[in-house]
Parts: C-alpha cells; structure tokens; sequence
C-alpha cells in the first residue's frame, strides 16, 4: 500500500532514493539542511526522468507522475510527519550521522524505521543509546540505486528482527533487491567481495603482471558477464557437471595455492595509485569524466532493463 517516505539527504543517492520510492507509488517528502539543496534535487530529478521512462525504470510511470509524487520539506519536522520510513543519505561521517540521528529518533513517529544508507559505518556507531535503537538499520544501495537494484540491510546487535522483515519487504516491493547479513561486518556484502577483487587488481598492475586497460578487460568482457545474471557459487556449480563438489575437487588446490599468495597484504601506496591514474587518464581525460558516467548510467540502465524483459520471459520475475 503507498505510504509516505522521508529521504533526508539529496545529494546523489538521496535523490536516487527519491525516484525508487516515488515511482513505486510512494508519496516521498525530500529534506536537506543545506540551503537550496532541496529545491536543486528536484531540477534533477526532473532532469532524469525522461531517460529512466525510455529505459523503462519507472515501472511503466510517466515522469510526471513520479515527479508530482516528490515535494520538498522546509523542515527536518515536515519529512518525518507520518512517514513510514525514512531512508537518510547524508555525509559519511561518524558524528554527522551520530548528531542526525539524536534528532530523526527524538522527532520521528516511534513506528517510523530510520534506515541509513551509509557504505561502512556500522548502525551500532550512530545508533547506541537512543531510546529507539530497535528501530534503526542500515540500507546501503549500490550506486546508482534507482538504477541498480541491490540493497545491503544490516542491522545493528539491538535492531528489531522485525524492523530488518519489514525493510527487506519494502524494498522488495519498491523494485529493488534486498540481501541482508545476520549481524554488523566490516565493509557489509558488497564491499568486502568487491575489495577481495580489487586487491587482486592492485596487484597484478603493481607486479606488472598486466595493465589497468587488462584488468578492466577481464572483467568487463570475461567474468562480468556471468556475474551480471548468475552469482560466484551458481557459476562455479554451473561449471561443473557435479555442481560444487565437482568444481572443488576440480580447481579447490589451485585457489587454495592462490589464496596463500594473495595473502600478501599491501597498501595502496600513493606512487601505485598514480600509476593507475595515468593509466586511466590516457584513457580518459578529466574533462571526459562525466559525460562517461552519464554513457554509464545508460548502460547500466539498459542492462537491467534487459535482465527484468528476460526474467519475465523466463517467468523467473
């Protein structure tokens, strides 16, 4: 059933976080302390909608009926007022989200979740103390979440099992999809897996094993392309006419070896981080950068547009 949700933070994912639940049939009260910030995010969401309608991301909306359900809340009061959830996306920093969350606990309805969209700072760091501690959580997208459909929820040692039920089942009804950790870890899902990768990435430049421009390959034109519809553990059951224990007993010692190797532990020392760089600025220029990420979006997009046409086709949808 629509409700009301509050967005407090429109920078990027704010704003994405606008359209999802705007899209999905939601009233959204957008709110940021800065000033003009609000009224800003609305001009591009704006902006944004006619290319997510010819992608077919607003689940069959026109932009404007998305963008009539959006309005911009003077006050931090006005946002919470009757929302069923508020998802915040502000600066990533300790105290900052500390400080928000004094006043989201104090001003919010007591059957309001305050979710956080933050990358890394456990809900426990931020949450600790308030009188209504049961109620907050981490829902960490992957950017850009009205684009990609992942979202990370965890919950905090004292956050209510039922709260984490009742996120994962909006957000799965908004359109995105939800995974969720059992108790608070460093870096979450997504960053941990992506940070094993690209340590290996790191490597291999720094040894002069192969370029950037490889890395990059190997993944985009190689093991990306699984990993956009199938996961690691349904790739290597796939690879394997014994599912798991065949692709184990098959390739377990290699990893295994590879995996004492990759125990090196290294830093990303500055001179190894600018060797990276030039080789990405030879690639692409500063100047080129945005008009990349927006051919990024763009792809993205048809990506999943592509995928949801064929789960409907394959009637796994």
């Amino acid at each position: 059933m629509p409700s009301k949700i509050a967005i407090v933070g429109t920078g990027l994912v704010g704003r994405a976080w606008s359209i999802v639940f705007a899209r999905a049939g939601h009233d959204v009260s957008i709110f940021d302390p800065m000033e003009g910030a609000s009224a800003k995010a609305l001009e591009l969401i704006a902006q944004n909608l006619p290319a997510l309608a010819e992608a077919n991301l607003l689940r069959g909306e026109t932009p404007a009926a998305v963008l009539s359900r959006i309005s911009r809340a003077d006050i931090l009061e006005e946002a919470l007022a009757n929302a069923v959830h508020c998802q915040e996306s502000a600066p990533e920093r300790v105290e900052v989200k500390a400080a928000l969350y004094k006043e989201l606990d104090r001003i919010a309805a007591p059957e309001t979740v305050l979710a956080s969209s933050t990358s890394g700072i456990p809900a426990s760091q931020f949450s600790e103390g308030l009188a209504g501690q049961r109620r907050v959580l981490v829902a960490h997208p992957i950017n850009p979440p009205h684009i990609i459909p992942l979202v990370e929820i965890v919950p905090a040692p004292w956050t209510d099992p039922a709260i984490v039920t009742q996120t994962r089942d909006l957000m799965a009804a908004v359109g995105q999809s939800p995974i969720s950790t059992t108790r608070e870890i460093n870096g979450f899902i997504v960053n941990r897996l992506q940070g094993a990768l690209l340590a290996e990435a790191f490597r291999l430049v720094e040894d002069g094993v192969c370029s950037v421009a490889d890395v990059d390959a190997a993944i985009a034109d190689g093991l990306g392309l699984r990993w956009s519809f199938i996961g690691p553990f349904e790739t290597i059951d796939l690879n394997s006419a014994r599912g798991v224990p065949g692709y184990c007993d098959m390739l377990g010692q290699l990893y295994y070896d590879l995996a004492k190797e990759q125990a090196d532990l290294r830093e990303w020392t500055p001179d190894l981080v600018a060797k990276i760089d030039e080789q990405r600025r030879a690639a692409l220029p500063l100047s080129e950068h945005q008009a990349r990420q927006d051919w990024r979006d763009r792809r993205l997009a048809a990506l999943v547009g592509h995928k949801r046409e064929q789960a409907q086709k394959d009637g796994t949808s």
